[in-house]
């Protein structure tokens, strides 16, 4: 007899705000570096822009509307994934195949659609989804099978960081579209005439932010799963196996 613990269905949000609150500094200044037209500033240069020009409190504007989306959208995605995860495992009495993983973490993103109707931001969020949940529960799958280390938090340190550059590395393209439609001034007729006028300016406006993006998110991914495993180990619902 084993004692296991499962995530509670709210502790996916509740990681995701508590990351969220932690790194939204980072994400304002990617956002602010990825609508610039052409590269002018830097990732500090544009920190020290912002704070001159609106003060401090600047870096936190719009962390409302951030944990609104996490405990909505992150807690949706996190609870339909785990709770589908968790009952597989249990049926087929061992771990799921990595495309499986992969399948369900865009399913669990497409939920997304119940709280927005833009298609590119279901598909940028099905894109961060594979990132994070399938490529981090797989690395971290691969790391304990490897015998050098157990499930403490180390392993979820560096499943975490894998997951987040995967996120990042998948998602930047669209995320760059993205932001430029949700800032644009009727200037775009579409997604497809973003996309061509991004492209315009060559294939490195599409990763235009890059560093900025994966300092912003691969901290939020190293924080959202090291909560959630820590609320897990604590607080998780006990399952005898």
């Amino acid at each position: 007899m084993q004692q296991n613990r499962l995530s509670r269905w709210y502790f996916g949000g509740v990681s995701s705000s508590v990351a969220a609150c932690l790194t939204h500094p980072l994400d304002l200044i990617k956002v602010h570096l990825q609508t610039q037209q052409e590269v002018k500033v830097r990732m500090i240069g544009m920190v020290v822009t912002v704070v001159r020009r609106e003060g401090y409190l600047a870096l936190y504007s719009g962390l409302s509307a951030s944990l609104f989306r996490q405990m909505t959208y992150s807690l949706s995605r996190f609870a339909i994934y785990e709770t589908v995860r968790d009952e597989m495992n249990r049926k087929n009495k061992g771990f799921m195949p990595f495309y499986q993983k992969v399948l369900m973490g865009a399913f669990g993103a497409g939920i997304r659609k119940l709280f927005s109707g833009a298609s590119m931001a279901s598909t940028r969020g099905a894109l961060v989804s594979v990132g994070q949940l399938s490529c981090y529960e797989q690395s971290k799958q691969l790391v304990l099978a490897a015998g050098y280390l157990t499930d403490n938090i180390l392993t979820h340190f560096l499943a975490s960081v894998f997951a987040g550059g995967c996120a990042t590395l998948l998602c930047q393209p669209l995320d760059v579209v993205k932001t430029r439609l949700m800032n644009s001034k009727l200037e775009y007729g579409g997604v497809f005439h973003c996309l061509t006028e991004t492209a315009r300016l060559g294939p490195k406006a599409f990763y235009k932010g890059l560093v900025p993006a994966a300092i912003r998110l691969i901290p939020h991914t190293v924080f959202t799963f090291i909560f959630l495993e820590q609320l897990r180990q604590h607080f998780g619902v006990v399952v005898v196996t």
